[in-house]
């Protein structure tokens, strides 16, 4: 226990007598300090028991009561006055004021020394600091055990709230409540989701201090992870003042859990890259190797004929969409291939399994490819990419390829469109003939990447201030705003006019 004022005074050999702030004896004190400065206060960090000899206490009641205030606002644990030397007694007004702050005031008489005063807290400091650590070794070797167990962090739970003597609870990366020890704890962990929302929004490892019930204790919750990347959350709870071993040890349990979270989640990831392996090996067409490798991972392959779907959206809504039509496999006694791929979400399912527009799962676009047999399966994923594609523009959030996806460029191959995009773009055409620069094909790159200046100058090879400017003569030759949808759309159709569209990549 690190030394109070309170166990200062019952010294015997000290022989303090206290003047006031009786009530804030139980101040730990962090150290001493002598100083016959005006004003100490630059040179503190709060926490120490000042001694003086009162040679700069002030001359009149409001020096004397300025300096008392100082202290206190400045969080010391306690002022001792030595008599005998400068001062035959302490002033009336210093007590008074120390009263009425709480702030402890004791006289250390002429005998004693304040070097005696410094002695005993530094060896209460040192024995303090050397149970803390003997405590702490202790404390990470049973942690340690505990989470190396059968059970892991089930056991590190228990073991944990046992050392607190109080509550501990693990929740999920979504605030789901995993364990909680003891039983009879779980009421108390029902009004912390608010504060665990809070946490989701920063980066991991941060944590939230709050009163416990009473106003005693503390409730402690952290988020867990690595790498600023939030895999659970830790909550603690006790109905007293919480010391200095039990935030060493609630680190100690922090650091555990995360690292059997992160290889909870390094062993799930790893599953995923495997099936997204296997996903690429199917759909690019190769069909003995899959089989092969699906059997070794133990990953069991849908009955054909398959729908291959790509989806994409908020990861919360892809992942619950997935989900869905997983579960829907299963039920229906087939199994399902899910992985990442392209930076979205791949879905292999049995034809059986038609996936049906969602109405509750905003910001989600998915393409579905028609029934294709295992051997084509990369024929499938090129439809459903051709029919996200299609849903992206729309913001329509399922596709069907062969249903929702029809194509409009076909019907542009005619004389009358021909005529009429070559009229439309003869302006811009007349421009690049003499030499000046490439505003159709900066154009054309420009709209296929839906205006995406750092995309589109990629194409070409050129700088996004040099393709802003090509964008913006276009704009002055044509007399048009490219922010009109409907100036972008006749463009964009009179550059795929199929006749010149040709002639032009010859």
């Amino acid at each position: 226990m690190p030394p109070t004022l309170a166990s200062l005074v019952r010294a015997p050999a000290l022989d303090l007598r206290v003047l006031a702030g009786k009530g804030g004896l139980e101040r730990e004190v962090r150290w001493v300090h002598t100083s016959e400065l005006a004003d100490p206060t630059p040179y503190l960090e709060g926490g120490e028991l000042l001694l003086t000899t009162g040679m700069k206490l002030g001359r009149t009641n409001a020096e004397r009561r300025a300096y008392v205030e100082r202290l206190a606002a400045a969080e010391v644990a306690g002022l001792g006055i030595g008599v005998g030397l400068t001062l035959d007694r302490v002033p009336a007004v210093i007590v008074e004021v120390a009263e009425a702050y709480g702030f402890p005031v004791f006289e250390v008489p002429r005998p004693t020394p304040f070097i005696a005063i410094s002695k005993v807290v530094s060896s209460a400091l040192a024995a303090e600091q050397y149970e803390t650590v003997t405590t702490g070794f202790a404390v990470q070797q049973e942690l340690t055990r505990a989470a190396a167990g059968r059970e892991g962090p089930a056991t590190l739970i228990r073991r944990l709230a046992a050392r607190l003597d109080g509550w501990a609870a693990l929740y999920d990366a979504d605030g789901t409540l995993r364990q909680v020890a003891p039983a009879a704890a779980r009421a108390r962990t029902d009004g912390l989701r608010a504060d665990i929302e809070k946490l989701r929004g920063m980066p991991a490892p941060s944590s939230a201090s709050l009163p416990g019930i009473g106003g005693d204790g503390r409730v402690v919750v952290q988020s867990l992870g690595a790498e600023r990347r939030i895999s659970g959350f830790l909550a603690v709870g006790t109905d007293r003042p919480p010391r200095t071993a039990d935030r060493q040890t609630l680190g100690t349990a922090a650091s555990l859990l995360t690292l059997a979270l992160e290889q909870s989640r390094a062993s799930a990831d790893a599953g995923a890259r495997m099936r997204t392996a296997l996903l690429r090996l199917l759909l690019t067409g190769e069909r003995a190797t899959p089989t092969d490798l699906a059997r070794d991972i133990a990953a069991d392959l849908p009955p054909g004929p398959w729908r291959v779907l790509v989806a994409t959206g908020p990861e919360q809504v892809v992942a619950a969409f997935a989900e869905r039509l997983c579960t829907r496999a299963v039920r229906a006694g087939t199994p399902a291939l899910t992985g990442e791929l392209g930076g979205a979400t791949v879905l292999v399912l049995p034809e059986s399994v038609e996936p049906v527009e969602p109405t509750d799962l905003p910001g989600l676009i998915a393409g579905v490819s028609g029934p294709v047999e295992p051997d084509a399966a990369a024929d499938g994923y090129r439809q459903a990419l051709g029919a996200h594609a299609v849903g992206l523009r729309s913001e329509k959030a399922l596709t069907v390829h062969g249903r929702d996806a029809g194509g409009l460029l076909p019907l542009l191959d005619g004389d009358a469109v021909h005529a009429w995009a070559e009229q439309l773009l003869a302006p811009l055409r007349a421009h690049d003939a003499g030499g000046r620069g490439d505003l159709i094909g900066s154009l054309r790159a420009w709209l296929a990447r839906h205006g995406q200046w750092d995309a589109a100058a990629g194409d070409l090879g050129v700088h996004r201030h040099t393709l802003r400017y090509r964008i913006r003569r276009a704009e002055e030759i044509l007399g048009r705003t490219l922010d009109d949808p409907d100036t972008r759309a006749e463009l964009w159709f009179a550059l795929r006019d199929p006749s010149r569209d040709r002639e032009d990549k010859s």
